[in-house]
């Protein structure tokens, strides 16, 4: 209660209640609460609690902090799975020259070759061509008398026969086991000396025959031979049965 009406209770009070211990304690009134020392009451109970109030915003990111210490190392992983090749390297610089090495022991060589010519005209057809003329026939292979090449070291050979044409056309064939294996066939252009020539390569066994012969009924037999014109028949042995000792 304030203004006129508070101030002539408050005297009244004052009337009629002692005051020596108020004047005792020279308390000196609140001006803005002119009994709050005579009239206080007691304490109320503390409030309930209020409701929380709203979430704030966000907070802007603040500064990129230091770099921490490192972390204790980890328990190795599993090995993984094999990866696809990678490109070829660039070739590398040759190697240095290896030394020289111990000296061998010498191989046995094999050795079977004749190189003959015809020194007459060929015989008739049908029959073997006997090369008379002796180039080479060290292991005597080669049977002039007969006109045939026997093998005694069972391998591959190779034979070839180079032959002048005149006169008439040649056909010639060269014969393994009485079997033709290749045929060769020239014709004969007049006033004029031609060449026929053939080559192969055969694998032999011991006790085969080789040798050419010409072939057919008719005028066929044009091998010619004289003082500048040959006609040869040759072969060699290239390489041995590995079972040969």
């Amino acid at each position: 209660m304030k203004g006129p009406a508070g101030f002539l209770l408050c005297s009244l009070l004052l009337v009629a209640s002692p005051c020596t211990e108020v004047a005792a304690q020279n308390d000196q009134p609140d001006p803005k609460t002119p009994c709050a020392n005579w009239m206080g009451g007691a304490p109320g109970y503390p409030g309930h609690n209020g409701l929380p109030g709203r979430d704030g915003k966000d907070g802007k990111d603040g500064l990129k902090g230091e770099k921490g210490d490192a972390g204790v190392q980890g328990p190795k992983g599993d090995q993984g799975q094999i990866g696809l090749p990678g490109k070829d390297g660039p070739r590398g610089a040759p190697g240095y020259l290896g030394q020289k090495g111990e000296k061998g022991e010498g191989a046995f060589m094999h050795r079977s070759a004749f190189s003959v010519g015809l020194t007459d005209r060929a015989p008739p057809p049908n029959v073997p061509i006997r090369f008379s003329k002796i180039f080479y026939n060290e292991q005597r292979h080669y049977d002039t008398s007969t006109g045939k090449f026997l093998c005694s070291i069972p391998g591959t050979y190779y034979f070839a026969y180079h032959l002048t044409v005149y006169l008439s056309d040649v056909k010639v064939s060269l014969y393994k086991k009485d079997k033709a294996v290749i045929f060769t066939y020239d014709q004969f252009q007049k006033n004029n000396v031609d060449q026929a020539s053939g080559s192969v390569l055969l694998h032999l066994s011991s006790g085969d025959e080789v040798w050419l012969q010409v072939y057919g009924n008719g005028d066929n037999n044009g091998v010619y031979a004289d003082n500048v014109n040959d006609s040869t028949f040759m072969g060699f042995l290239l390489y041995p049965d590995l079972d040969v000792h």
